[in-house]
C-alpha cells in the first residue's frame, strides 16, 4: 500500500468515525425526547401547570407542579443575576484592567475553567456549610447562594471568550483616542452584547436544569415561595421525587415534569442560537 493510499484510508477512517458518532449522539437525542414524551405527554395537562399539589399528589391524587415552574424560574433568575452582576466585573477585570499574559490573569483562568468542571454536588456542599456557618436554613436563599457559585464561572469564562473576539487593534485605537480603562470596558461591552445575553441564556439554562446542587440546600414545599428563606420547588427534584414512586401514575407525571423543563430548556436553546446568530452578524 502505497504512502497515497494510506492517506486516504485514514481519511476514510476518519470521516466513518465522524459519522457514526453523529448518528449516535443525534440518535440518543432523538432516542431520550422521544421516550419523554411518549411517557410524559399522556400526563401532561393545564392541571398540571396550572395548580400546585394537593394532599397526596405524589401518591397519585390531584395537583400540579406550578409550585416546582415558579420556584425553578425564581432559583434560576435570582442567581442567574446575582452570576452576572459579579462574573461580568471580574471578566472585564481580567481582560481591561489585569495585565495581559501576568500570572494572576493566567491563574485566575485556570481556576475558572476547573470551577466551571467541579460537580454541582460538591457547590451544594460549600453551599450547605456557609448556610450552616450563617444560620440559614434549606430555602430559596440557600439554593440562590449554590446555584451562583455554580454559574459563576459559566459566565466569567463565556464572556472571556467573547472579548477574544474583539480586534485587538479596536482595544488599542480607543486606547490611543485617550479613552479611559472603564469606557474602553463600556465600548467592549457594546460590541459583544448579543454574546452576553447568550452567556446568560447558558447559565440559566444550568441553573434550571441542576438537581445535585439544590438537593442540600434549597429544601421542598408543595407551597408557592414568598419569602427567600422559606423552602422551594424545584422542577429537577420534583421529577426526582415522582420517579422514586412505585405508583405508575405518579412516574408518568415525573416524565410529563421533564417533558416541562425540556420545553423550557428547548426555549432557553433557541433564543441562545438566534442571539448567537445576531452576534456572528454583528462581527462580520
Amino acid at each position: 500500500m502505497t504512502h497515497i493510499q494510506k492517506r486516504l484510508l485514514r481519511e476514510r477512517l476518519a470521516k466513518y468515525a465522524m459519522q457514526g458518532s453523529g448518528i449516535i449522539i443525534t440518535g440518543s437525542l432523538f432516542f431520550i425526547v422521544g421516550t419523554i414524551l411518549y411517557k410524559g405527554l399522556p400526563y401532561l395537562n393545564w392541571q398540571m401547570v396550572s395548580e400546585s399539589p394537593k394532599g397526596g399528589f405524589y401518591i397519585g391524587k390531584e395537583g400540579g407542579i406550578l409550585n416546582a415552574i415558579l420556584g425553578s424560574l425564581y432559583l434560576a433568575s435570582l442567581s442567574t443575576a446575582l452570576a452576572t452582576l459579579i462574573g461580568i466585573p471580574i471578566a472585564i477585570y481580567l481582560d481591561v484592567y489585569a495585565k495581559s499574559g501576568s500570572f494572576l490573569v493566567r491563574t485566575c483562568k485556570l481556576l475558572f475553567d476547573v470551577l466551571f468542571g467541579i460537580p454541582s454536588i460538591v457547590y451544594g456542599a460549600i453551599a450547605f456549610s456557609i448556610m450552616v456557618w450563617l444560620g440559614i436554613r434549606a430555602s430559596l436563599l440557600g439554593g440562590v447562594i449554590t446555584i451562583t457559585l455554580l454559574t459563576i464561572p459559566i459566565v466569567v469564562r463565556t464572556i472571556d471568550e467573547l472579548l477574544k473576539t474583539i480586534p485587538i487593534d479596536l482595544k488599542h485605537v480607543t486606547f490611543s483616542l485617550g479613552t479611559t480603562r472603564w469606557e474602553t470596558a463600556r465600548m467592549m461591552l457594546r460590541y459583544i452584547r448579543p454574546g452576553i445575553f447568550t452567556a446568560i441564556l447558558l447559565a440559566f439554562g444550568r441553573a434550571i436544569g441542576d438537581v445535585a446542587g439544590v438537593l442540600l440546600t434549597t429544601g421542598f414545599s408543595d407551597n408557592l415561595p414568598q419569602y427567600l428563606d422559606e423552602p422551594a420547588a424545584t422542577l429537577p427534584l420534583a421529577i426526582f421525587f415522582q420517579l422514586s414512586s412505585p405508583i405508575p401514575e405518579v412516574q408518568g407525571r415525573a416524565y410529563a415534569s421533564a417533558l416541562v423543563l425540556t420545553f423550557i430548556i428547548l426555549f432557553i436553546v433557541i433564543c441562545t442560537h438566534i442571539l448567537a446568530s445576531k452576534q456572528k452578524k454583528h462581527k462580520i
